[in-house]
């Protein structure tokens, strides 16, 4: 399949799904605790953020102060595409959502308040319907 780089289809086609559980952004300075297994990872100079779910956190004993609900764009998008992250950003910062962003090999990734989680899908699914 080739990504997408068009951003209306990009809008059009979001598909946004929402994966089940509860994820959570812990920091470590070593190695992932055993057990962890990250659907994210970001190396800063203060440490390894790690994206987990909260399951795997407290069993670790991992610190954390915001759990989110990961929802995916299906739509197939093209790393270089502008303007997908901006629009979807905007659209959920107008209903008071803040929206964590990251881009895969295929497809992007929200992570989202969890207790918002089901509204922000529908908000996406209004800005796919709205953009066709």
């Amino acid at each position: 399949m080739t990504p997408e780089r068009d951003l209306g289809r990009l809008l059009t086609g979001l598909r946004p799904q929402l994966a089940p559980g509860r994820y959570v952004y812990a920091t470590v300075t070593g190695a992932v605790p055993a057990g962890v297994d990250p659907v994210v990872t970001v190396a800063e100079a203060e440490g390894r953020t790690l994206v987990v779910r909260q399951e795997e956190a407290d069993a670790a004993g991992l610190a954390y102060d915001f759990v989110a609900a990961l929802i995916t764009l299906r739509v197939h998008s093209a790393l270089d595409a502008v303007g997908l992250t901006a629009a979807v950003a905007a659209e959920l910062a107008a209903e008071g959502m803040s929206c964590n962003v990251v881009a895969g090999f295929h497809h992007d990734h929200l992570f989202v308040a969890y207790d918002r989680a089901e509204e922000a899908v529908a908000v996406l699914e209004r800005l796919a319907r709205r953009s066709a």
